[in-house]
């Protein structure tokens, strides 16, 4: 097998799982991320089609993978388990319980579908870069994955909330947004300020997802921060 049939392999291999991780994409991003003509993206979809991939081809709009297809788990190589592996150590530094265990319990799927080799590795990695101080770090936020399983489900929050001045709130939210710089941030909707707002999920001292649904706020991070910072 020559270079340029290794690399189509390798192509039809990722748009496939673009396919699998995206409602719909179209065939210019697929067209932008592989650096590929159109043409070649109608071809490549064509040739997935043939080998029994159950693609839809929405007219005008994109492709979808047929609801309920399921693709065998991704195999990692070294490199990337290593790079999961370091990545855990900058997640265990972070001050959110919820999101420190969500994120080890997903590095131990990752490292039961690795290779031998590779996980004996994997494990040499992990054992030689954690050290108490910070699996012990006291965590002062356990937030973080209702919020973020609230934002995606378009369900409202309510809050009790302790600014930077020490003021009490309680507040009904809609989760736009989470970000991190020193802290992580949520950006929402607050009902009570008719406005966007930053809350910062350790101030928050008492925290419920409500069953009533918002109305999605259809922009994404960026749009965000451009219209109104």
């Amino acid at each position: 097998m020559d270079y340029s049939e290794v690399n189509r392999l390798s192509r039809l291999t990722a748009i496939l799982i673009q396919l699998q991780t995206k409602n719909l994409i179209t065939a210019a991003e697929l067209s932008n991320k592989f650096q590929i003509s159109k043409r070649t993206v109608y071809r490549d979809i064509r040739a997935l089609e043939s080998a029994g991939v159950p693609i839809i081809t929405e007219e005008g709009k994109g492709y979808s993978l047929m609801d309920g297809y399921k693709i065998p788990p991704v195999m990692f190589t070294e490199n990337q388990a290593n790079a999961l592996i370091l990545a855990e150590q900058l997640v265990l530094r972070n001050n959110d319980a919820s999101f420190i265990k969500d994120y080890s319990e997903a590095i131990e799927k990752v490292k039961s579908i690795l290779r031998y080799t590779t996980k004996e590795k994997a494990n040499i990695l992990a054992n030689r870069t954690q050290y108490d101080e910070v699996l012990n770090q006291k965590r002062n936020s356990n937030n973080l994955s209702d919020l973020q399983n609230a934002l995606t489900s378009y369900r409202l929050v309510s809050i009790d909330y302790i600014n930077q001045n020490g003021s009490f709130t309680t507040r009904i939210i809609e989760p736009f947004a989470i970000l991190s710089t020193e802290n992580w941030y949520v950006i929402a909707w607050c009902r009570l300020r008719n406005e966007f707002r930053f809350f910062r999920p350790d101030r928050i001292q008492k925290m419920k997802v409500l069953s009533e649904h918002f109305e999605p706020h259809n922009m994404t991070l960026q749009e965000y921060f451009d219209k109104f910072h």
